[in-house]
């Protein structure tokens, strides 16, 4: 999917002063980030801010507003703004509060691996032992 590259510049064009912001194409879109942590992209026509659990909450009750559900499940503290709802200052308003809310998080690591918990999927299928999983161990 691409993203609406107008969208893009015009939040760039928004995006506060004061921090180091780099961007990274993600999800078949474009993710703006800063002090390493996504704070808001472009996903084929709407944006789609992370401005907290509480905030997003709150934001599902506008028009325009939907939650991310860009996995099948919902981000809790991520939302899409769809194109009407970015008129105006509206568009600064969104990319100023996820900012917002990505200075309140700690820093990431450069460089350093994020763990991801491992599943046990009960079907005797791992792909790091090819087909047979660990039946092939025993």
């Amino acid at each position: 999917m691409a993203y609406d590259e107008d969208l893009a510049d015009r939040v760039r064009e928004v995006v506060p002063v004061g921090g180091e912001v780099t961007e990274r194409k993600m999800f078949g879109g474009l993710a703006f980030l800063w002090g390493g942590h996504m704070f808001a992209g472009v996903v084929g026509g709407e944006l789609m801010v992370r401005i907290g659990a509480e905030a997003a909450q709150r934001a599902l009750a506008r028009d325009h507003v939907r939650e991310m559900d860009f996995t099948g499940r919902p981000m809790k503290n991520m939302i899409f703004v769809q194109p009407a709802g970015l008129e105006g200052p509206a568009l600064g308003q969104w990319v100023t509060a996820a900012a917002d809310y990505a200075r309140t998080l700690a820093p990431n690591q450069p460089g350093r691996p994020r763990r991801r918990a491992h599943r046990k999927s009960g079907r005797g299928h791992n792909k790091a032992h090819g087909q047979a999983g660990w039946r092939a161990w025993k």
